[in-house]
């Protein structure tokens, strides 16, 4: 027999400092690189967008990868990318941490909207709001103070 998987992730993370270091004109340089990663880790990547301060990724999670190892990977390589294109240039890491919530299959499209409508959401919502309602969507416990 043979085995079957489908593991989907909606994940975010942040700027250390929640700078707005991520330049609109090259963001789009920054989701290309990302995505070379995702691929090179055996994932397939649905979406990704985000704003000045943080990114969304919504990408399926190869059996070989580890969750964790997967999301440093991703931090730490285009960190360095981040630093050496010098295109982000208020850009000082990723925050320490991330969010990583499974999605279920039939709900994939409604996440790959949200994801793509981000700038729009963020005209309404702060990004910290945003997050602290992702955590409670997903019943997540969590300290407002590390938030």
């Amino acid at each position: 027999m043979s085995s079957y998987r489908q593991v989907i992730y909606h994940i975010t993370f942040r700027t250390k400092y929640n700078i707005p270091a991520i330049n609109p004109e090259h963001k789009k340089e920054l989701y290309k690189y990302i995505w070379g990663i995702v691929k090179n880790k055996n994932c397939v990547l649905f979406q990704i967008n985000g704003i000045e301060n943080h990114v969304h990724i919504l990408s399926d999670l190869h059996p070989s990868i580890s969750l964790a190892n997967y999301i440093k990977d991703i931090k730490v390589a285009s960190s360095i990318w981040m630093k050496e294109t010098g295109k982000f240039p208020g850009f000082r890491g990723w925050a320490e941490g991330y969010g990583a919530f499974t999605v279920a299959y039939r709900n994939k499209q409604t996440i790959i909207n949200y994801i793509k409508n981000q700038e729009d959401h963020h005209r309404k919502v702060s990004a910290t709001k945003e997050y602290i309602q992702l955590l409670k969507d997903h019943g997540v416990k969590f300290d407002e103070k590390f938030i």
